[in-house]
C-alpha cells in the first residue's frame, strides 16, 4: 500500500468535507454527493482501463490529488469492492461481483419483455450483453421457438470482436478505450472468419458507426449469423442482438431484423431512463 501522508488522517464524514474542498474549482459536480461521485468516477476508470490500473493513472484520469485518490482508495478496499495487486496496481473487488449478478439478474428482468417481442416478430434467439472490463458478458436471453436455435447461456463471457454485440458496444467506446480492451484481451480467432488485427477491426468499427448495427458474420461460431445494435444513452455499454444459423439468418432476415432491433434499443434506452 502507498504510505499515508504525515498529516492526520479525518474520520470519515471529515474525510468527505476534506475531499470536496480539495476539488479544483472548476470541476462540474452532477449534483450529487460529490465524495460518492469519485468513487464512482474512480471505478469507472478502473473498469475502462480493463479492470486494473495504477495510481497514477487514476490521478491523471480524474484529476484529483493523489493523497485524496488514497484515502477513497483505502476506503473501497476496506469493504472489498477495490482489492491491491501485487504490482501495486488496482483492479476492481470481489465485491462487485456479487453486486453485479444481482444488478445484471435486475436489468435482464427488465429488458426481458422487449426480448421476447423481437422473438415473436422474427423467430430468433434474442440476446442482450453489456461490457465488462475487457469481455462482454450475456445478461439475458429469449431463446428462439425453432428447435434448431441459437442458445447462449446467461453469464457467458465473450471477447468483443468476434461477437455481434461486442462490435456494437465497441463503435460506441473511444478510439483509445477500444485499443485498451484489444491489448488487454488480445483477438483469438475463434473461426477462420474472425478478425485478426487492430487496424481491420477498426475498418469494422467505422463500417458499424456509418449503418447503425453490427454483424457477427460465423466468427464466434461456424454456421451462425447475428446481428447487434448498441443501446443507446444506457447507463452502461448495452447491446441487444438476434442470433441463429445462418439457413435462416440471411439478408432476408437482415432486412426486417435490423429496423426492428434498431426500434427495440431505443424502447429500451426510453424504460432504462424511466427506471
Amino acid at each position: 500500500m502507498p504510505v499515508e501522508p504525515a498529516a492526520p488522517t479525518p474520520d470519515l464524514e471529515e474525510d468527505a468535507d476534506a475531499m470536496v474542498s480539495s476539488t479544483p474549482a472548476d470541476r462540474p459536480t452532477r449534483g450529487g454527493v460529490q465524495s460518492v461521485e469519485r468513487v464512482f468516477d474512480l471505478l469507472s476508470v478502473i473498469a475502462a482501463s480493463g479492470g486494473r490500473t495504477t495510481l497514477s493513472e487514476l490521478a491523471a484520469a480524474v484529476d484529483l490529488p493523489i493523497p485524496t485518490i488514497h484515502r477513497l482508495l483505502k476506503t473501497l478496499l476496506g469493504i472489498g469492492v477495490v482489492r491491491q495487486l501485487p504490482d501495486r496496481g488496482y483492479a476492481l473487488g470481489p465485491e462487485l461481483a456479487r453486486l453485479g449478478e444481482l444488478a445484471g439478474r435486475q436489468l435482464g428482468a427488465l429488458i426481458r419483455p422487449h426480448l421476447r417481442t423481437l422473438v415473436d416478430q422474427l423467430g430468433e434467439s434474442a440476446n442482450v450483453a453489456t461490457l465488462d472490463g475487457d469481455m462482454v458478458v450475456y445478461v439475458d436471453q429469449v431463446p428462439s421457438p425453432h428447435q434448431m436455435r441459437m442458445f447462449t447461456e446467461v453469464g457467458r463471457r465473450a471477447h468483443t470482436h468476434d461477437t455481434g454485440a461486442g462490435k456494437a458496444i465497441l463503435a460506441q467506446l473511444p478510439v483509445e478505450q477500444v485499443r485498451q480492451i484489444i491489448n488487454t484481451a488480445g483477438l483469438p480467432p475463434h473461426t477462420d472468419h474472425s478478425i485478426r488485427s487492430l487496424e481491420e477491426l477498426e475498418e469494422e468499427l467505422d463500417r458499424i458507426r456509418e449503418r447503425g448495427y453490427s454483424v457477427d458474420e460465423q466468427e464466434q461460431e461456424l454456421g451462425v449469423r447475428c446481428y447487434a445494435t448498441a443501446v443507446p444513452n444506457a447507463p452502461t455499454p448495452l447491446a441487444i442482438s438476434v442470433s441463429g444459423p445462418t439457413s435462416r439468418v440471411g439478408e432476408d432476415f437482415a432486412d426486417r431484423a435490423v429496423p426492428l432491433l434498431q426500434r427495440c434499443a431505443e424502447q429500451i434506452s426510453e424504460a432504462l431512463a424511466q427506471a
